[in-house]
C-alpha cells in the first residue's frame, strides 16, 4: 500500500478521535506541526483524499486526518462536541444537526450527486432498471443515512416495493457488497460508481435527478485551528476544489 500522510479513521469516532485530539499539537520541543481533522460523508472518500494531498502540499507541516462515515452519525458526534475541525455532509438535513446545536459555522453547499444502480461487471441478475430489483439480491443504505433517504425517495417515485437483502451503514459499505460479489446490485451515488471503475457496471435510474443530494461543508466551532478549518472550506468551495469534484463525477450546485 502506498504510504500517505493522510490517515483515514473509520467511524464511529469515539475515543479514537478523543485520543487524536489530545495528541494534536503536543509534539516534542514545541513542534509547529498541526493536524486538521475533517469529518466527511463516506461518498467523499476518494475526492477528499485527493484534496487532502493538495492541502498538505500547500501547508507545510500540516497533516489532514480524514474520518469517513454516515453523515448523520458524524453530524451527531460533532453536535455532541466530538473533536474535529471541519464537517462535510451528503445532505443538508445532517448538517442542520450540527448547526442547530451551535457546533458548526454557517455551511456552504459545494456539490450535488445522483443515485445510480451498480452491479458486478457481468451483471449476473440481468438488471436493467429498478423494476428488475424484484427477485434479485440487492442492497442500499440504511434510512438514517443520506444515501438511504435518497434511495427510499427514488424507489417510491418509481413505485418499487422490492425489499433489499440488507441495509448498509453508508454508501461505501453498500458499494462493497456489490464489488465483493455478495449482492446482485446496489443503489449508490454516481461518484461511487465512477470510483469503482471496471469493478462495477453502472445503470442510470430514470428520474433520479429529481432526488439530487446536496453536500454541505462547514468549519466546526470546536476546531483547534479555525484558520486552517476555514482554509479547507475555501479549498473545497473554490475553483481548484470544484475542479477536482467535477472530475470525480460530482455536479456543482
Amino acid at each position: 500500500m502506498t504510504a500517505s500522510p493522510v490517515r483515514r479513521l473509520a467511524a464511529p469516532l469515539g475515543l479514537v478521535l478523543l485520543a487524536a485530539a489530545t495528541l494534536t499539537g503536543c509534539g516534542e520541543d514545541g513542534a509547529d506541526d498541526a493536524t486538521l481533522q475533517v469529518l466527511a460523508a463516506a461518498s467523499l472518500t476518494d475526492v477528499f483524499a485527493d484534496l487532502a494531498d493538495d492541502f498538505e502540499e500547500d501547508h507545510d507541516g500540516v497533516e489532514v486526518e480524514l474520518s469517513f462515515g454516515s453523515s448523520t452519525d458524524l453530524a451527531e458526534q460533532a453536535a455532541d462536541g466530538a473533536p474535529g475541525d471541519v464537517l462535510a455532509t451528503a445532505d443538508e438535513a445532517s448538517m442542520t444537526i450540527a448547526t442547530d446545536a451551535g457546533a458548526a459555522a454557517a455551511p456552504t453547499t459545494f456539490a450535488t450527486n445522483v443515485l445510480v444502480i451498480v452491479t458486478p461487471p457481468d451483471n449476473p441478475a440481468g438488471i436493467e432498471s429498478l423494476a428488475d430489483l424484484d427477485g434479485a439480491t440487492w442492497v442500499r443504505c440504511a434510512d438514517e443515512a443520506p444515501c438511504g433517504k435518497v434511495a427510499a425517495a427514488v424507489l417510491a417515485d418509481n413505485d418499487v416495493t422490492a425489499e433489499p437483502a440488507s441495509l448498509e451503514e453508508d454508501v461505501r459499505a453498500t458499494l462493497d457488497k456489490v464489488t465483493s460479489g455478495e449482492a446482485d446490485a446496489g443503489l449508490v451515488y454516481a461518484t461511487d460508481a465512477v470510483a469503482a471503475g471496471d469493478d462495477v457496471t453502472t445503470i442510470a435510474i430514470d428520474g433520479a435527478e429529481e432526488q439530487l443530494t446536496s453536500y454541505s461543508v462547514a468549519a466546526l466551532d470546536q476546531s483547534s485551528d479555525a484558520e486552517l478549518a476555514d482554509e479547507w472550506v475555501d479549498l473545497v468551495t473554490g475553483p481548484d476544489g470544484q475542479a477536482v469534484l467535477t472530475e470525480a463525477g460530482f455536479t456543482l450546485p
